[in-house]
């Protein structure tokens, strides 16, 4: 599962990284959650475009905005026999770029937040999908969901599942290619993952600033037992 992830990069950045025209409405974002704008990188009609999207796709056939709050993530394994994601496989594909996700250990109350990232790479691509919702009245709502797979070895020992990441190399063809190609790239990453304890601030959905990747301060010293003799 992906539920928070964080683009600490320059709109310049991406617009290199991508290939798609600069533009100043991309800014840095520390804790991007479920139903919040965020940008991703598309086919338009006018070749490759960044557009900004709600985070939670929502189907072209839903009644309502909420069925958005259930679909943040796309689940890799027969995703194109899903109703929701279905259509969007063979048409409607996009990248999320991020530097990188927080995933959360331990029990409820007492969870520890790690920040992962891909040593020594500014931007990753994590595979989306994107729709296009129209209300019964006003503007359509254009919306997207990050595609997971099962976790690889790094993340394995805190969650059972991870955005798929793709290689900056393979864009092209998650963009583009044909379903069947396209969905070869859905697999857990190969590379080198680094897990950094991170503060419980980020925990805090409505926390949002550079706080949100301070480290984790240093666990109390175990309280020493007192002789009896």
């Amino acid at each position: 599962m992906c539920s928070r992830y964080f683009l600490d990069a320059d709109g310049n950045i991406i617009a290199y990284t991508f290939r798609v025209p600069l533009t100043d409405r991309i800014k840095r974002r520390f804790n991007i959650a479920p139903t919040q704008q965020a940008p991703v990188v598309r086919e338009g009609a006018s070749g490759r475009e960044v557009a900004l999207l709600r985070w939670g796709l929502v189907p072209f056939w839903a009644k309502d905005l909420k069925i958005g709050t259930s679909m943040i993530n796309a689940r890799s394994e027969g995703i194109e026999a899903k109703p929701a994601f279905r259509d969007a496989v063979k048409t409607r594909r996009c990248v999320v770029p991020a530097t990188g996700f927080f995933e959360w250990e331990g029990e409820p109350g007492r969870k520890q937040p790690y920040a992962i990232t891909v040593p020594g790479q500014e931007l990753l691509a994590f595979a989306g999908l994107w729709e296009r919702w129209k209300p019964p009245e006003g503007e359509p709502v254009e919306t997207f969901t990050i595609v997971t797979t099962e976790a690889n070895e790094s993340i394995a020992r805190i969650h059972d599942r991870m955005p798929v990441i793709l290689p900056l190399d393979a864009v092209d063809t998650w963009l583009t290619a044909p379903p069947d190609e396209a969905r070869t790239l859905l697999k857990p990453y190969a590379g080198e993952l680094v897990l950094r304890p991170v503060g419980k601030f980020v925990s805090n959905v409505n926390n949002e600033g550079p706080e949100c990747l301070d480290d984790a301060p240093p666990s109390p010293p175990e309280p020493r037992q007192q002789s009896l003799l």
